[in-house]
C-alpha cells in the first residue's frame, strides 16, 4: 500500500521545532519526529532597546536542543535593573544553567562543553560595566574575542546597536557609543552569522538563518 505524507511544519516560539507527521494507508499508524535546528558556532544578535533582540536570541539557543547556559552581565544595583531581570527570567523560561560574569566571561566561556550552546546578554551591559569601572576597553575587547573564539560550546552573543540615533549630549555617553560600535564591528567581523532584529522581526546581515 502507498503512503501518504502529511507535514506539519510548525513555528513554535518556545522549541522552534519542525514536527513531521507521517500516515500509513494501511494501519494508520502515526510518527512524528522533532528535528532540532543547527546553528552557526558563533551568532551574534544584534537590535536596538526593546527590540525583541534577547527574546530572538533565545529562541535561536533553545532551537538547538543543547544544553544551555545563559552568561548574566548585567548588575542588579536598583529596583529597575531587579524588575527587568525578574521579566527576562520569565521569557526565558527553564532549562537553563545561569553563570553571573557582569566583567569576565573567559573563564566561564572555556568551561562551557562542545555539547553545550552559550547565550551571552548582553554584550552593551558588559562593556558599560567596564567603562563605569575605568578597566581597559581595547584590553577587554581582545580578550573577550579571543575566549569566544576559544570557547568549545556554540556562542550566541545579544548586542545593542546604538548608531541610529542622535549624538549624544555627554562625553561620557559618546564614549560608550564609539565602544559599543568598535565592539560590534568587531564581533561581527568574527561572527558566522548576524542578525538584526527589528520590533521582534529578524534581518540577517551576514550568513544564513537555519
Amino acid at each position: 500500500m502507498p503512503l501518504r505524507f502529511s507535514l506539519n511544519a510548525r513555528a513554535d516560539r518556545r522549541a522552534c521545532l519542525c514536527a513531521f507527521v507521517v500516515y500509513t494507508q494501511e494501519t494508520g499508524g502515526r510518527f512524528t519526529t522533532e528535528v532540532t535546528i543547527l546553528l552557526a558556532k558563533f551568532t551574534l544578535v544584534l537590535g536596538g532597546a526593546a527590540s525583541g533582540k534577547s527574546a530572538f536570541a533565545e529562541e535561536l539557543v533553545v532551537s538547538t536542543g543543547k544544553s544551555r547556559i545563559y552568561l548574566a552581565t548585567s548588575q542588579v544595583l536598583d529596583d529597575e535593573m531587579r524588575d527587568k531581570v525578574r521579566r527576562h527570567v520569565s521569557q526565558r523560561g527553564g532549562g537553563w544553567r545561569t553563570v553571573e560574569a557582569p566583567f569576565e566571561l573567559s573563564d566561564a566561556l572555556a568551561a562551557a562543553g562542545s555539547d553545550e550552546i552559550v547565550l551571552l546578554d548582553c554584550a552593551s551591559m558588559w562593556l558599560s560595566n567596564h567603562l563605569l569601572a575605568g578597566n581597559d576597553l581595547p584590553d577587554r575587547q581582545a580578550a573577550l574575542l579571543e575566549a569566544i573564539e576559544a570557547c568549545p560550546a556554540d556562542v550566541v552573543v545579544v548586542s545593542n546597536e546604538v548608531g541610529h540615533g542622535i549624538v549624544p549630549d555627554n562625553a561620557l555617553a559618546r564614549r560608550f557609543r564609539e565602544a559599543q560600535g568598535r565592539l560590534n564591528i568587531a564581533l561581527a567581523a568574527r561572527a558566522e552569522l548576524v542578525v538584526m532584529v527589528t520590533a521582534g522581526l529578524p534581518m540577517t546581515l551576514k550568513g544564513t538563518l537555519p
